[in-house]
């Protein structure tokens, strides 16, 4: 790991194996192993959301564990988070709290955090290979003793960052003449902790109606080899035209700030 500024000593960095699915899955989907009656009956990852990592922001996020057994929880021992695919994996866990909802159960949320500084040149292979499919392995434990140490208790998706921008010209424009949008939509690479342009993606232009409230689709238009988007439309009204990337199973959903253009 050459050339990686220094981390928490708890930091994990994991290769593993296994991982199946692509869904949020209690113990029963998972392999398990312990003793007594203690089980992990849910799983949150950050609220239900994707976690996306950038170049420079540390990110922190929870993992919410509903945990029961009959003589009460007692709390966490392990936690870990890596690609489901190739098992490599970056968070360092921080924190953990329980609040008790009765007798039996119990919730046990760990906080997890990744700062980008430590990505570049951390693996043997390009980092940027790890977002995706992530899952969540965990050691629980019980008071009277019991314990259960349970893999892919869920799975959740571990993003790229990304930008788009939106340009429009001329400003103003003579209603029926061509309008030309123009935009560039990047991705954070968590190598070099840039951002460069995303090559043969679909966005959709989108426009909104001066004094409406919502946008609707007009086109979808590909990048071309540095990420740029152009395109050629009608102006027929004042509004605002924006470009909209549903994101990838890597990389994260983006929408640019809308670009307001009056016909003359």
């Amino acid at each position: 790991m050459r050339g990686r500024p220094a981390r928490p000593a708890r930091a994990a960095w994991i290769l593993a194996s296994g991982a199946t699915a692509l869904t949020l899955l209690s113990a029963t989907g998972a392999h398990a192993e312990g003793r007594g009656d203690i089980r992990v009956t849910k799983t949150v990852v950050n609220g239900g959301h994707n976690v996306i990592v950038g170049t420079s922001k540390r990110v922190t996020y929870p993992i919410a564990i509903t945990i029961r057994d009959n003589s009460g929880v007692k709390g966490l021992s392990h936690v870990s988070v890596f690609n489901k695919t190739n098992g490599w994996g970056f968070s360092d866990w921080v924190d953990t709290r329980c609040e008790k909802k009765s007798s039996t159960t119990s919730v046990c949320t760990a906080t997890m955090t990744i700062a980008p500084a430590w990505l570049p040149d951390s693996l043997p292979e390009d980092v940027n290979h790890t977002a995706g499919v992530w899952q969540v392995n965990a050691t629980v434990k019980a008071n009277d003793g019991d314990y259960w140490i349970a893999d892919r208790i869920a799975e959740f998706k571990m993003k790229r960052a990304s930008k788009l921008a939106t340009d429009a010209a001329p400003e103003p424009v003579a209603k029926g003449a061509k309008l030309t949008v123009t935009g560039k939509l990047s991705r954070a690479n968590w190598e070099d902790l840039e951002y460069h342009g995303y090559t043969g993606q679909d966005a959709k232009l989108q426009f909104k109606k001066a004094g409406t409230d919502h946008y609707s689709t007009i086109k979808t238009v590909k990048t071309d080899e540095v990420g740029k988007l152009s395109t050629k439309v009608t102006a027929t009204s004042t509004g605002s035209w924006r470009w909209y990337f549903p994101g990838t199973t890597t990389t994260a959903r983006v929408v640019s700030a809308g670009d307001t253009v009056k016909l003359k």
